[in-house]
């Protein structure tokens, strides 16, 4: 349970948050999450329990309304009861790295600390206009938007063209 990079953090509230969107739950299972856990930087042994499941689908739910309502109450929320004093660890020869919830956290508890971490230092940086819902009317994935140029609407570009399609063939019929 480890934070590598401040990109890691937004990427995992990100993907956290679209295990569960018009799409199927993605979490369906212990077994579903551990496989989130190792795609997104975590390590052997992970044993998770049904109990787990349900806490880390209830932290995904909380981590929600930030994208939609640029939630600085939610994120300091989730900081005040989850996270702990950040503190460096280079435990089981990995390289030093950040740690921000309790050694004996749970991974429900760890993610509910890193992912207020990252949208509380990415919001900092690019404010919470960066953070988004797309705008596909069939799609309700969110993104976090790093780029200073425009606003992003869309999730993927996928989701944008398949709108412009849309729009256009609705002015053409």
């Amino acid at each position: 349970m480890e934070i590598q990079s401040p990109d890691r953090l937004i990427r995992l509230a990100v993907d956290l948050v679209n295990t569960r969107t018009r799409e199927p739950e993605q979490l369906t299972s212990p077994g579903a999450l551990r496989a989130f856990l190792l795609e997104h930087g975590e390590s052997e042994p992970i044993e998770l329990t049904e109990d787990d499941l349900t806490a880390v689908r209830a932290v995904r739910e909380r981590v929600r309304p930030v994208f939609h309502d640029g939630g600085a109450e939610v994120v300091n929320g989730l900081l005040a009861e989850y996270a702990v004093r950040p503190y460096l660890s280079d435990h089981d020869g990995s390289p030093w790295h950040l740690h921000v919830a309790e050694p004996d956290a749970s991974w429900a508890e760890w993610l509910a600390a890193t992912t207020a971490l990252g949208l509380a230092t990415f919001a900092a940086g690019h404010g919470f206009e960066a953070l988004g819902v797309c705008a596909a009317v069939d799609c309700e994935r969110v993104f976090a938007n790093p780029a200073e140029r425009r606003p992003r609407r869309f999730c993927t570009p996928k989701c944008s063209t398949r709108t412009r399609v849309a729009s256009y063939r609705a002015r053409q019929s």
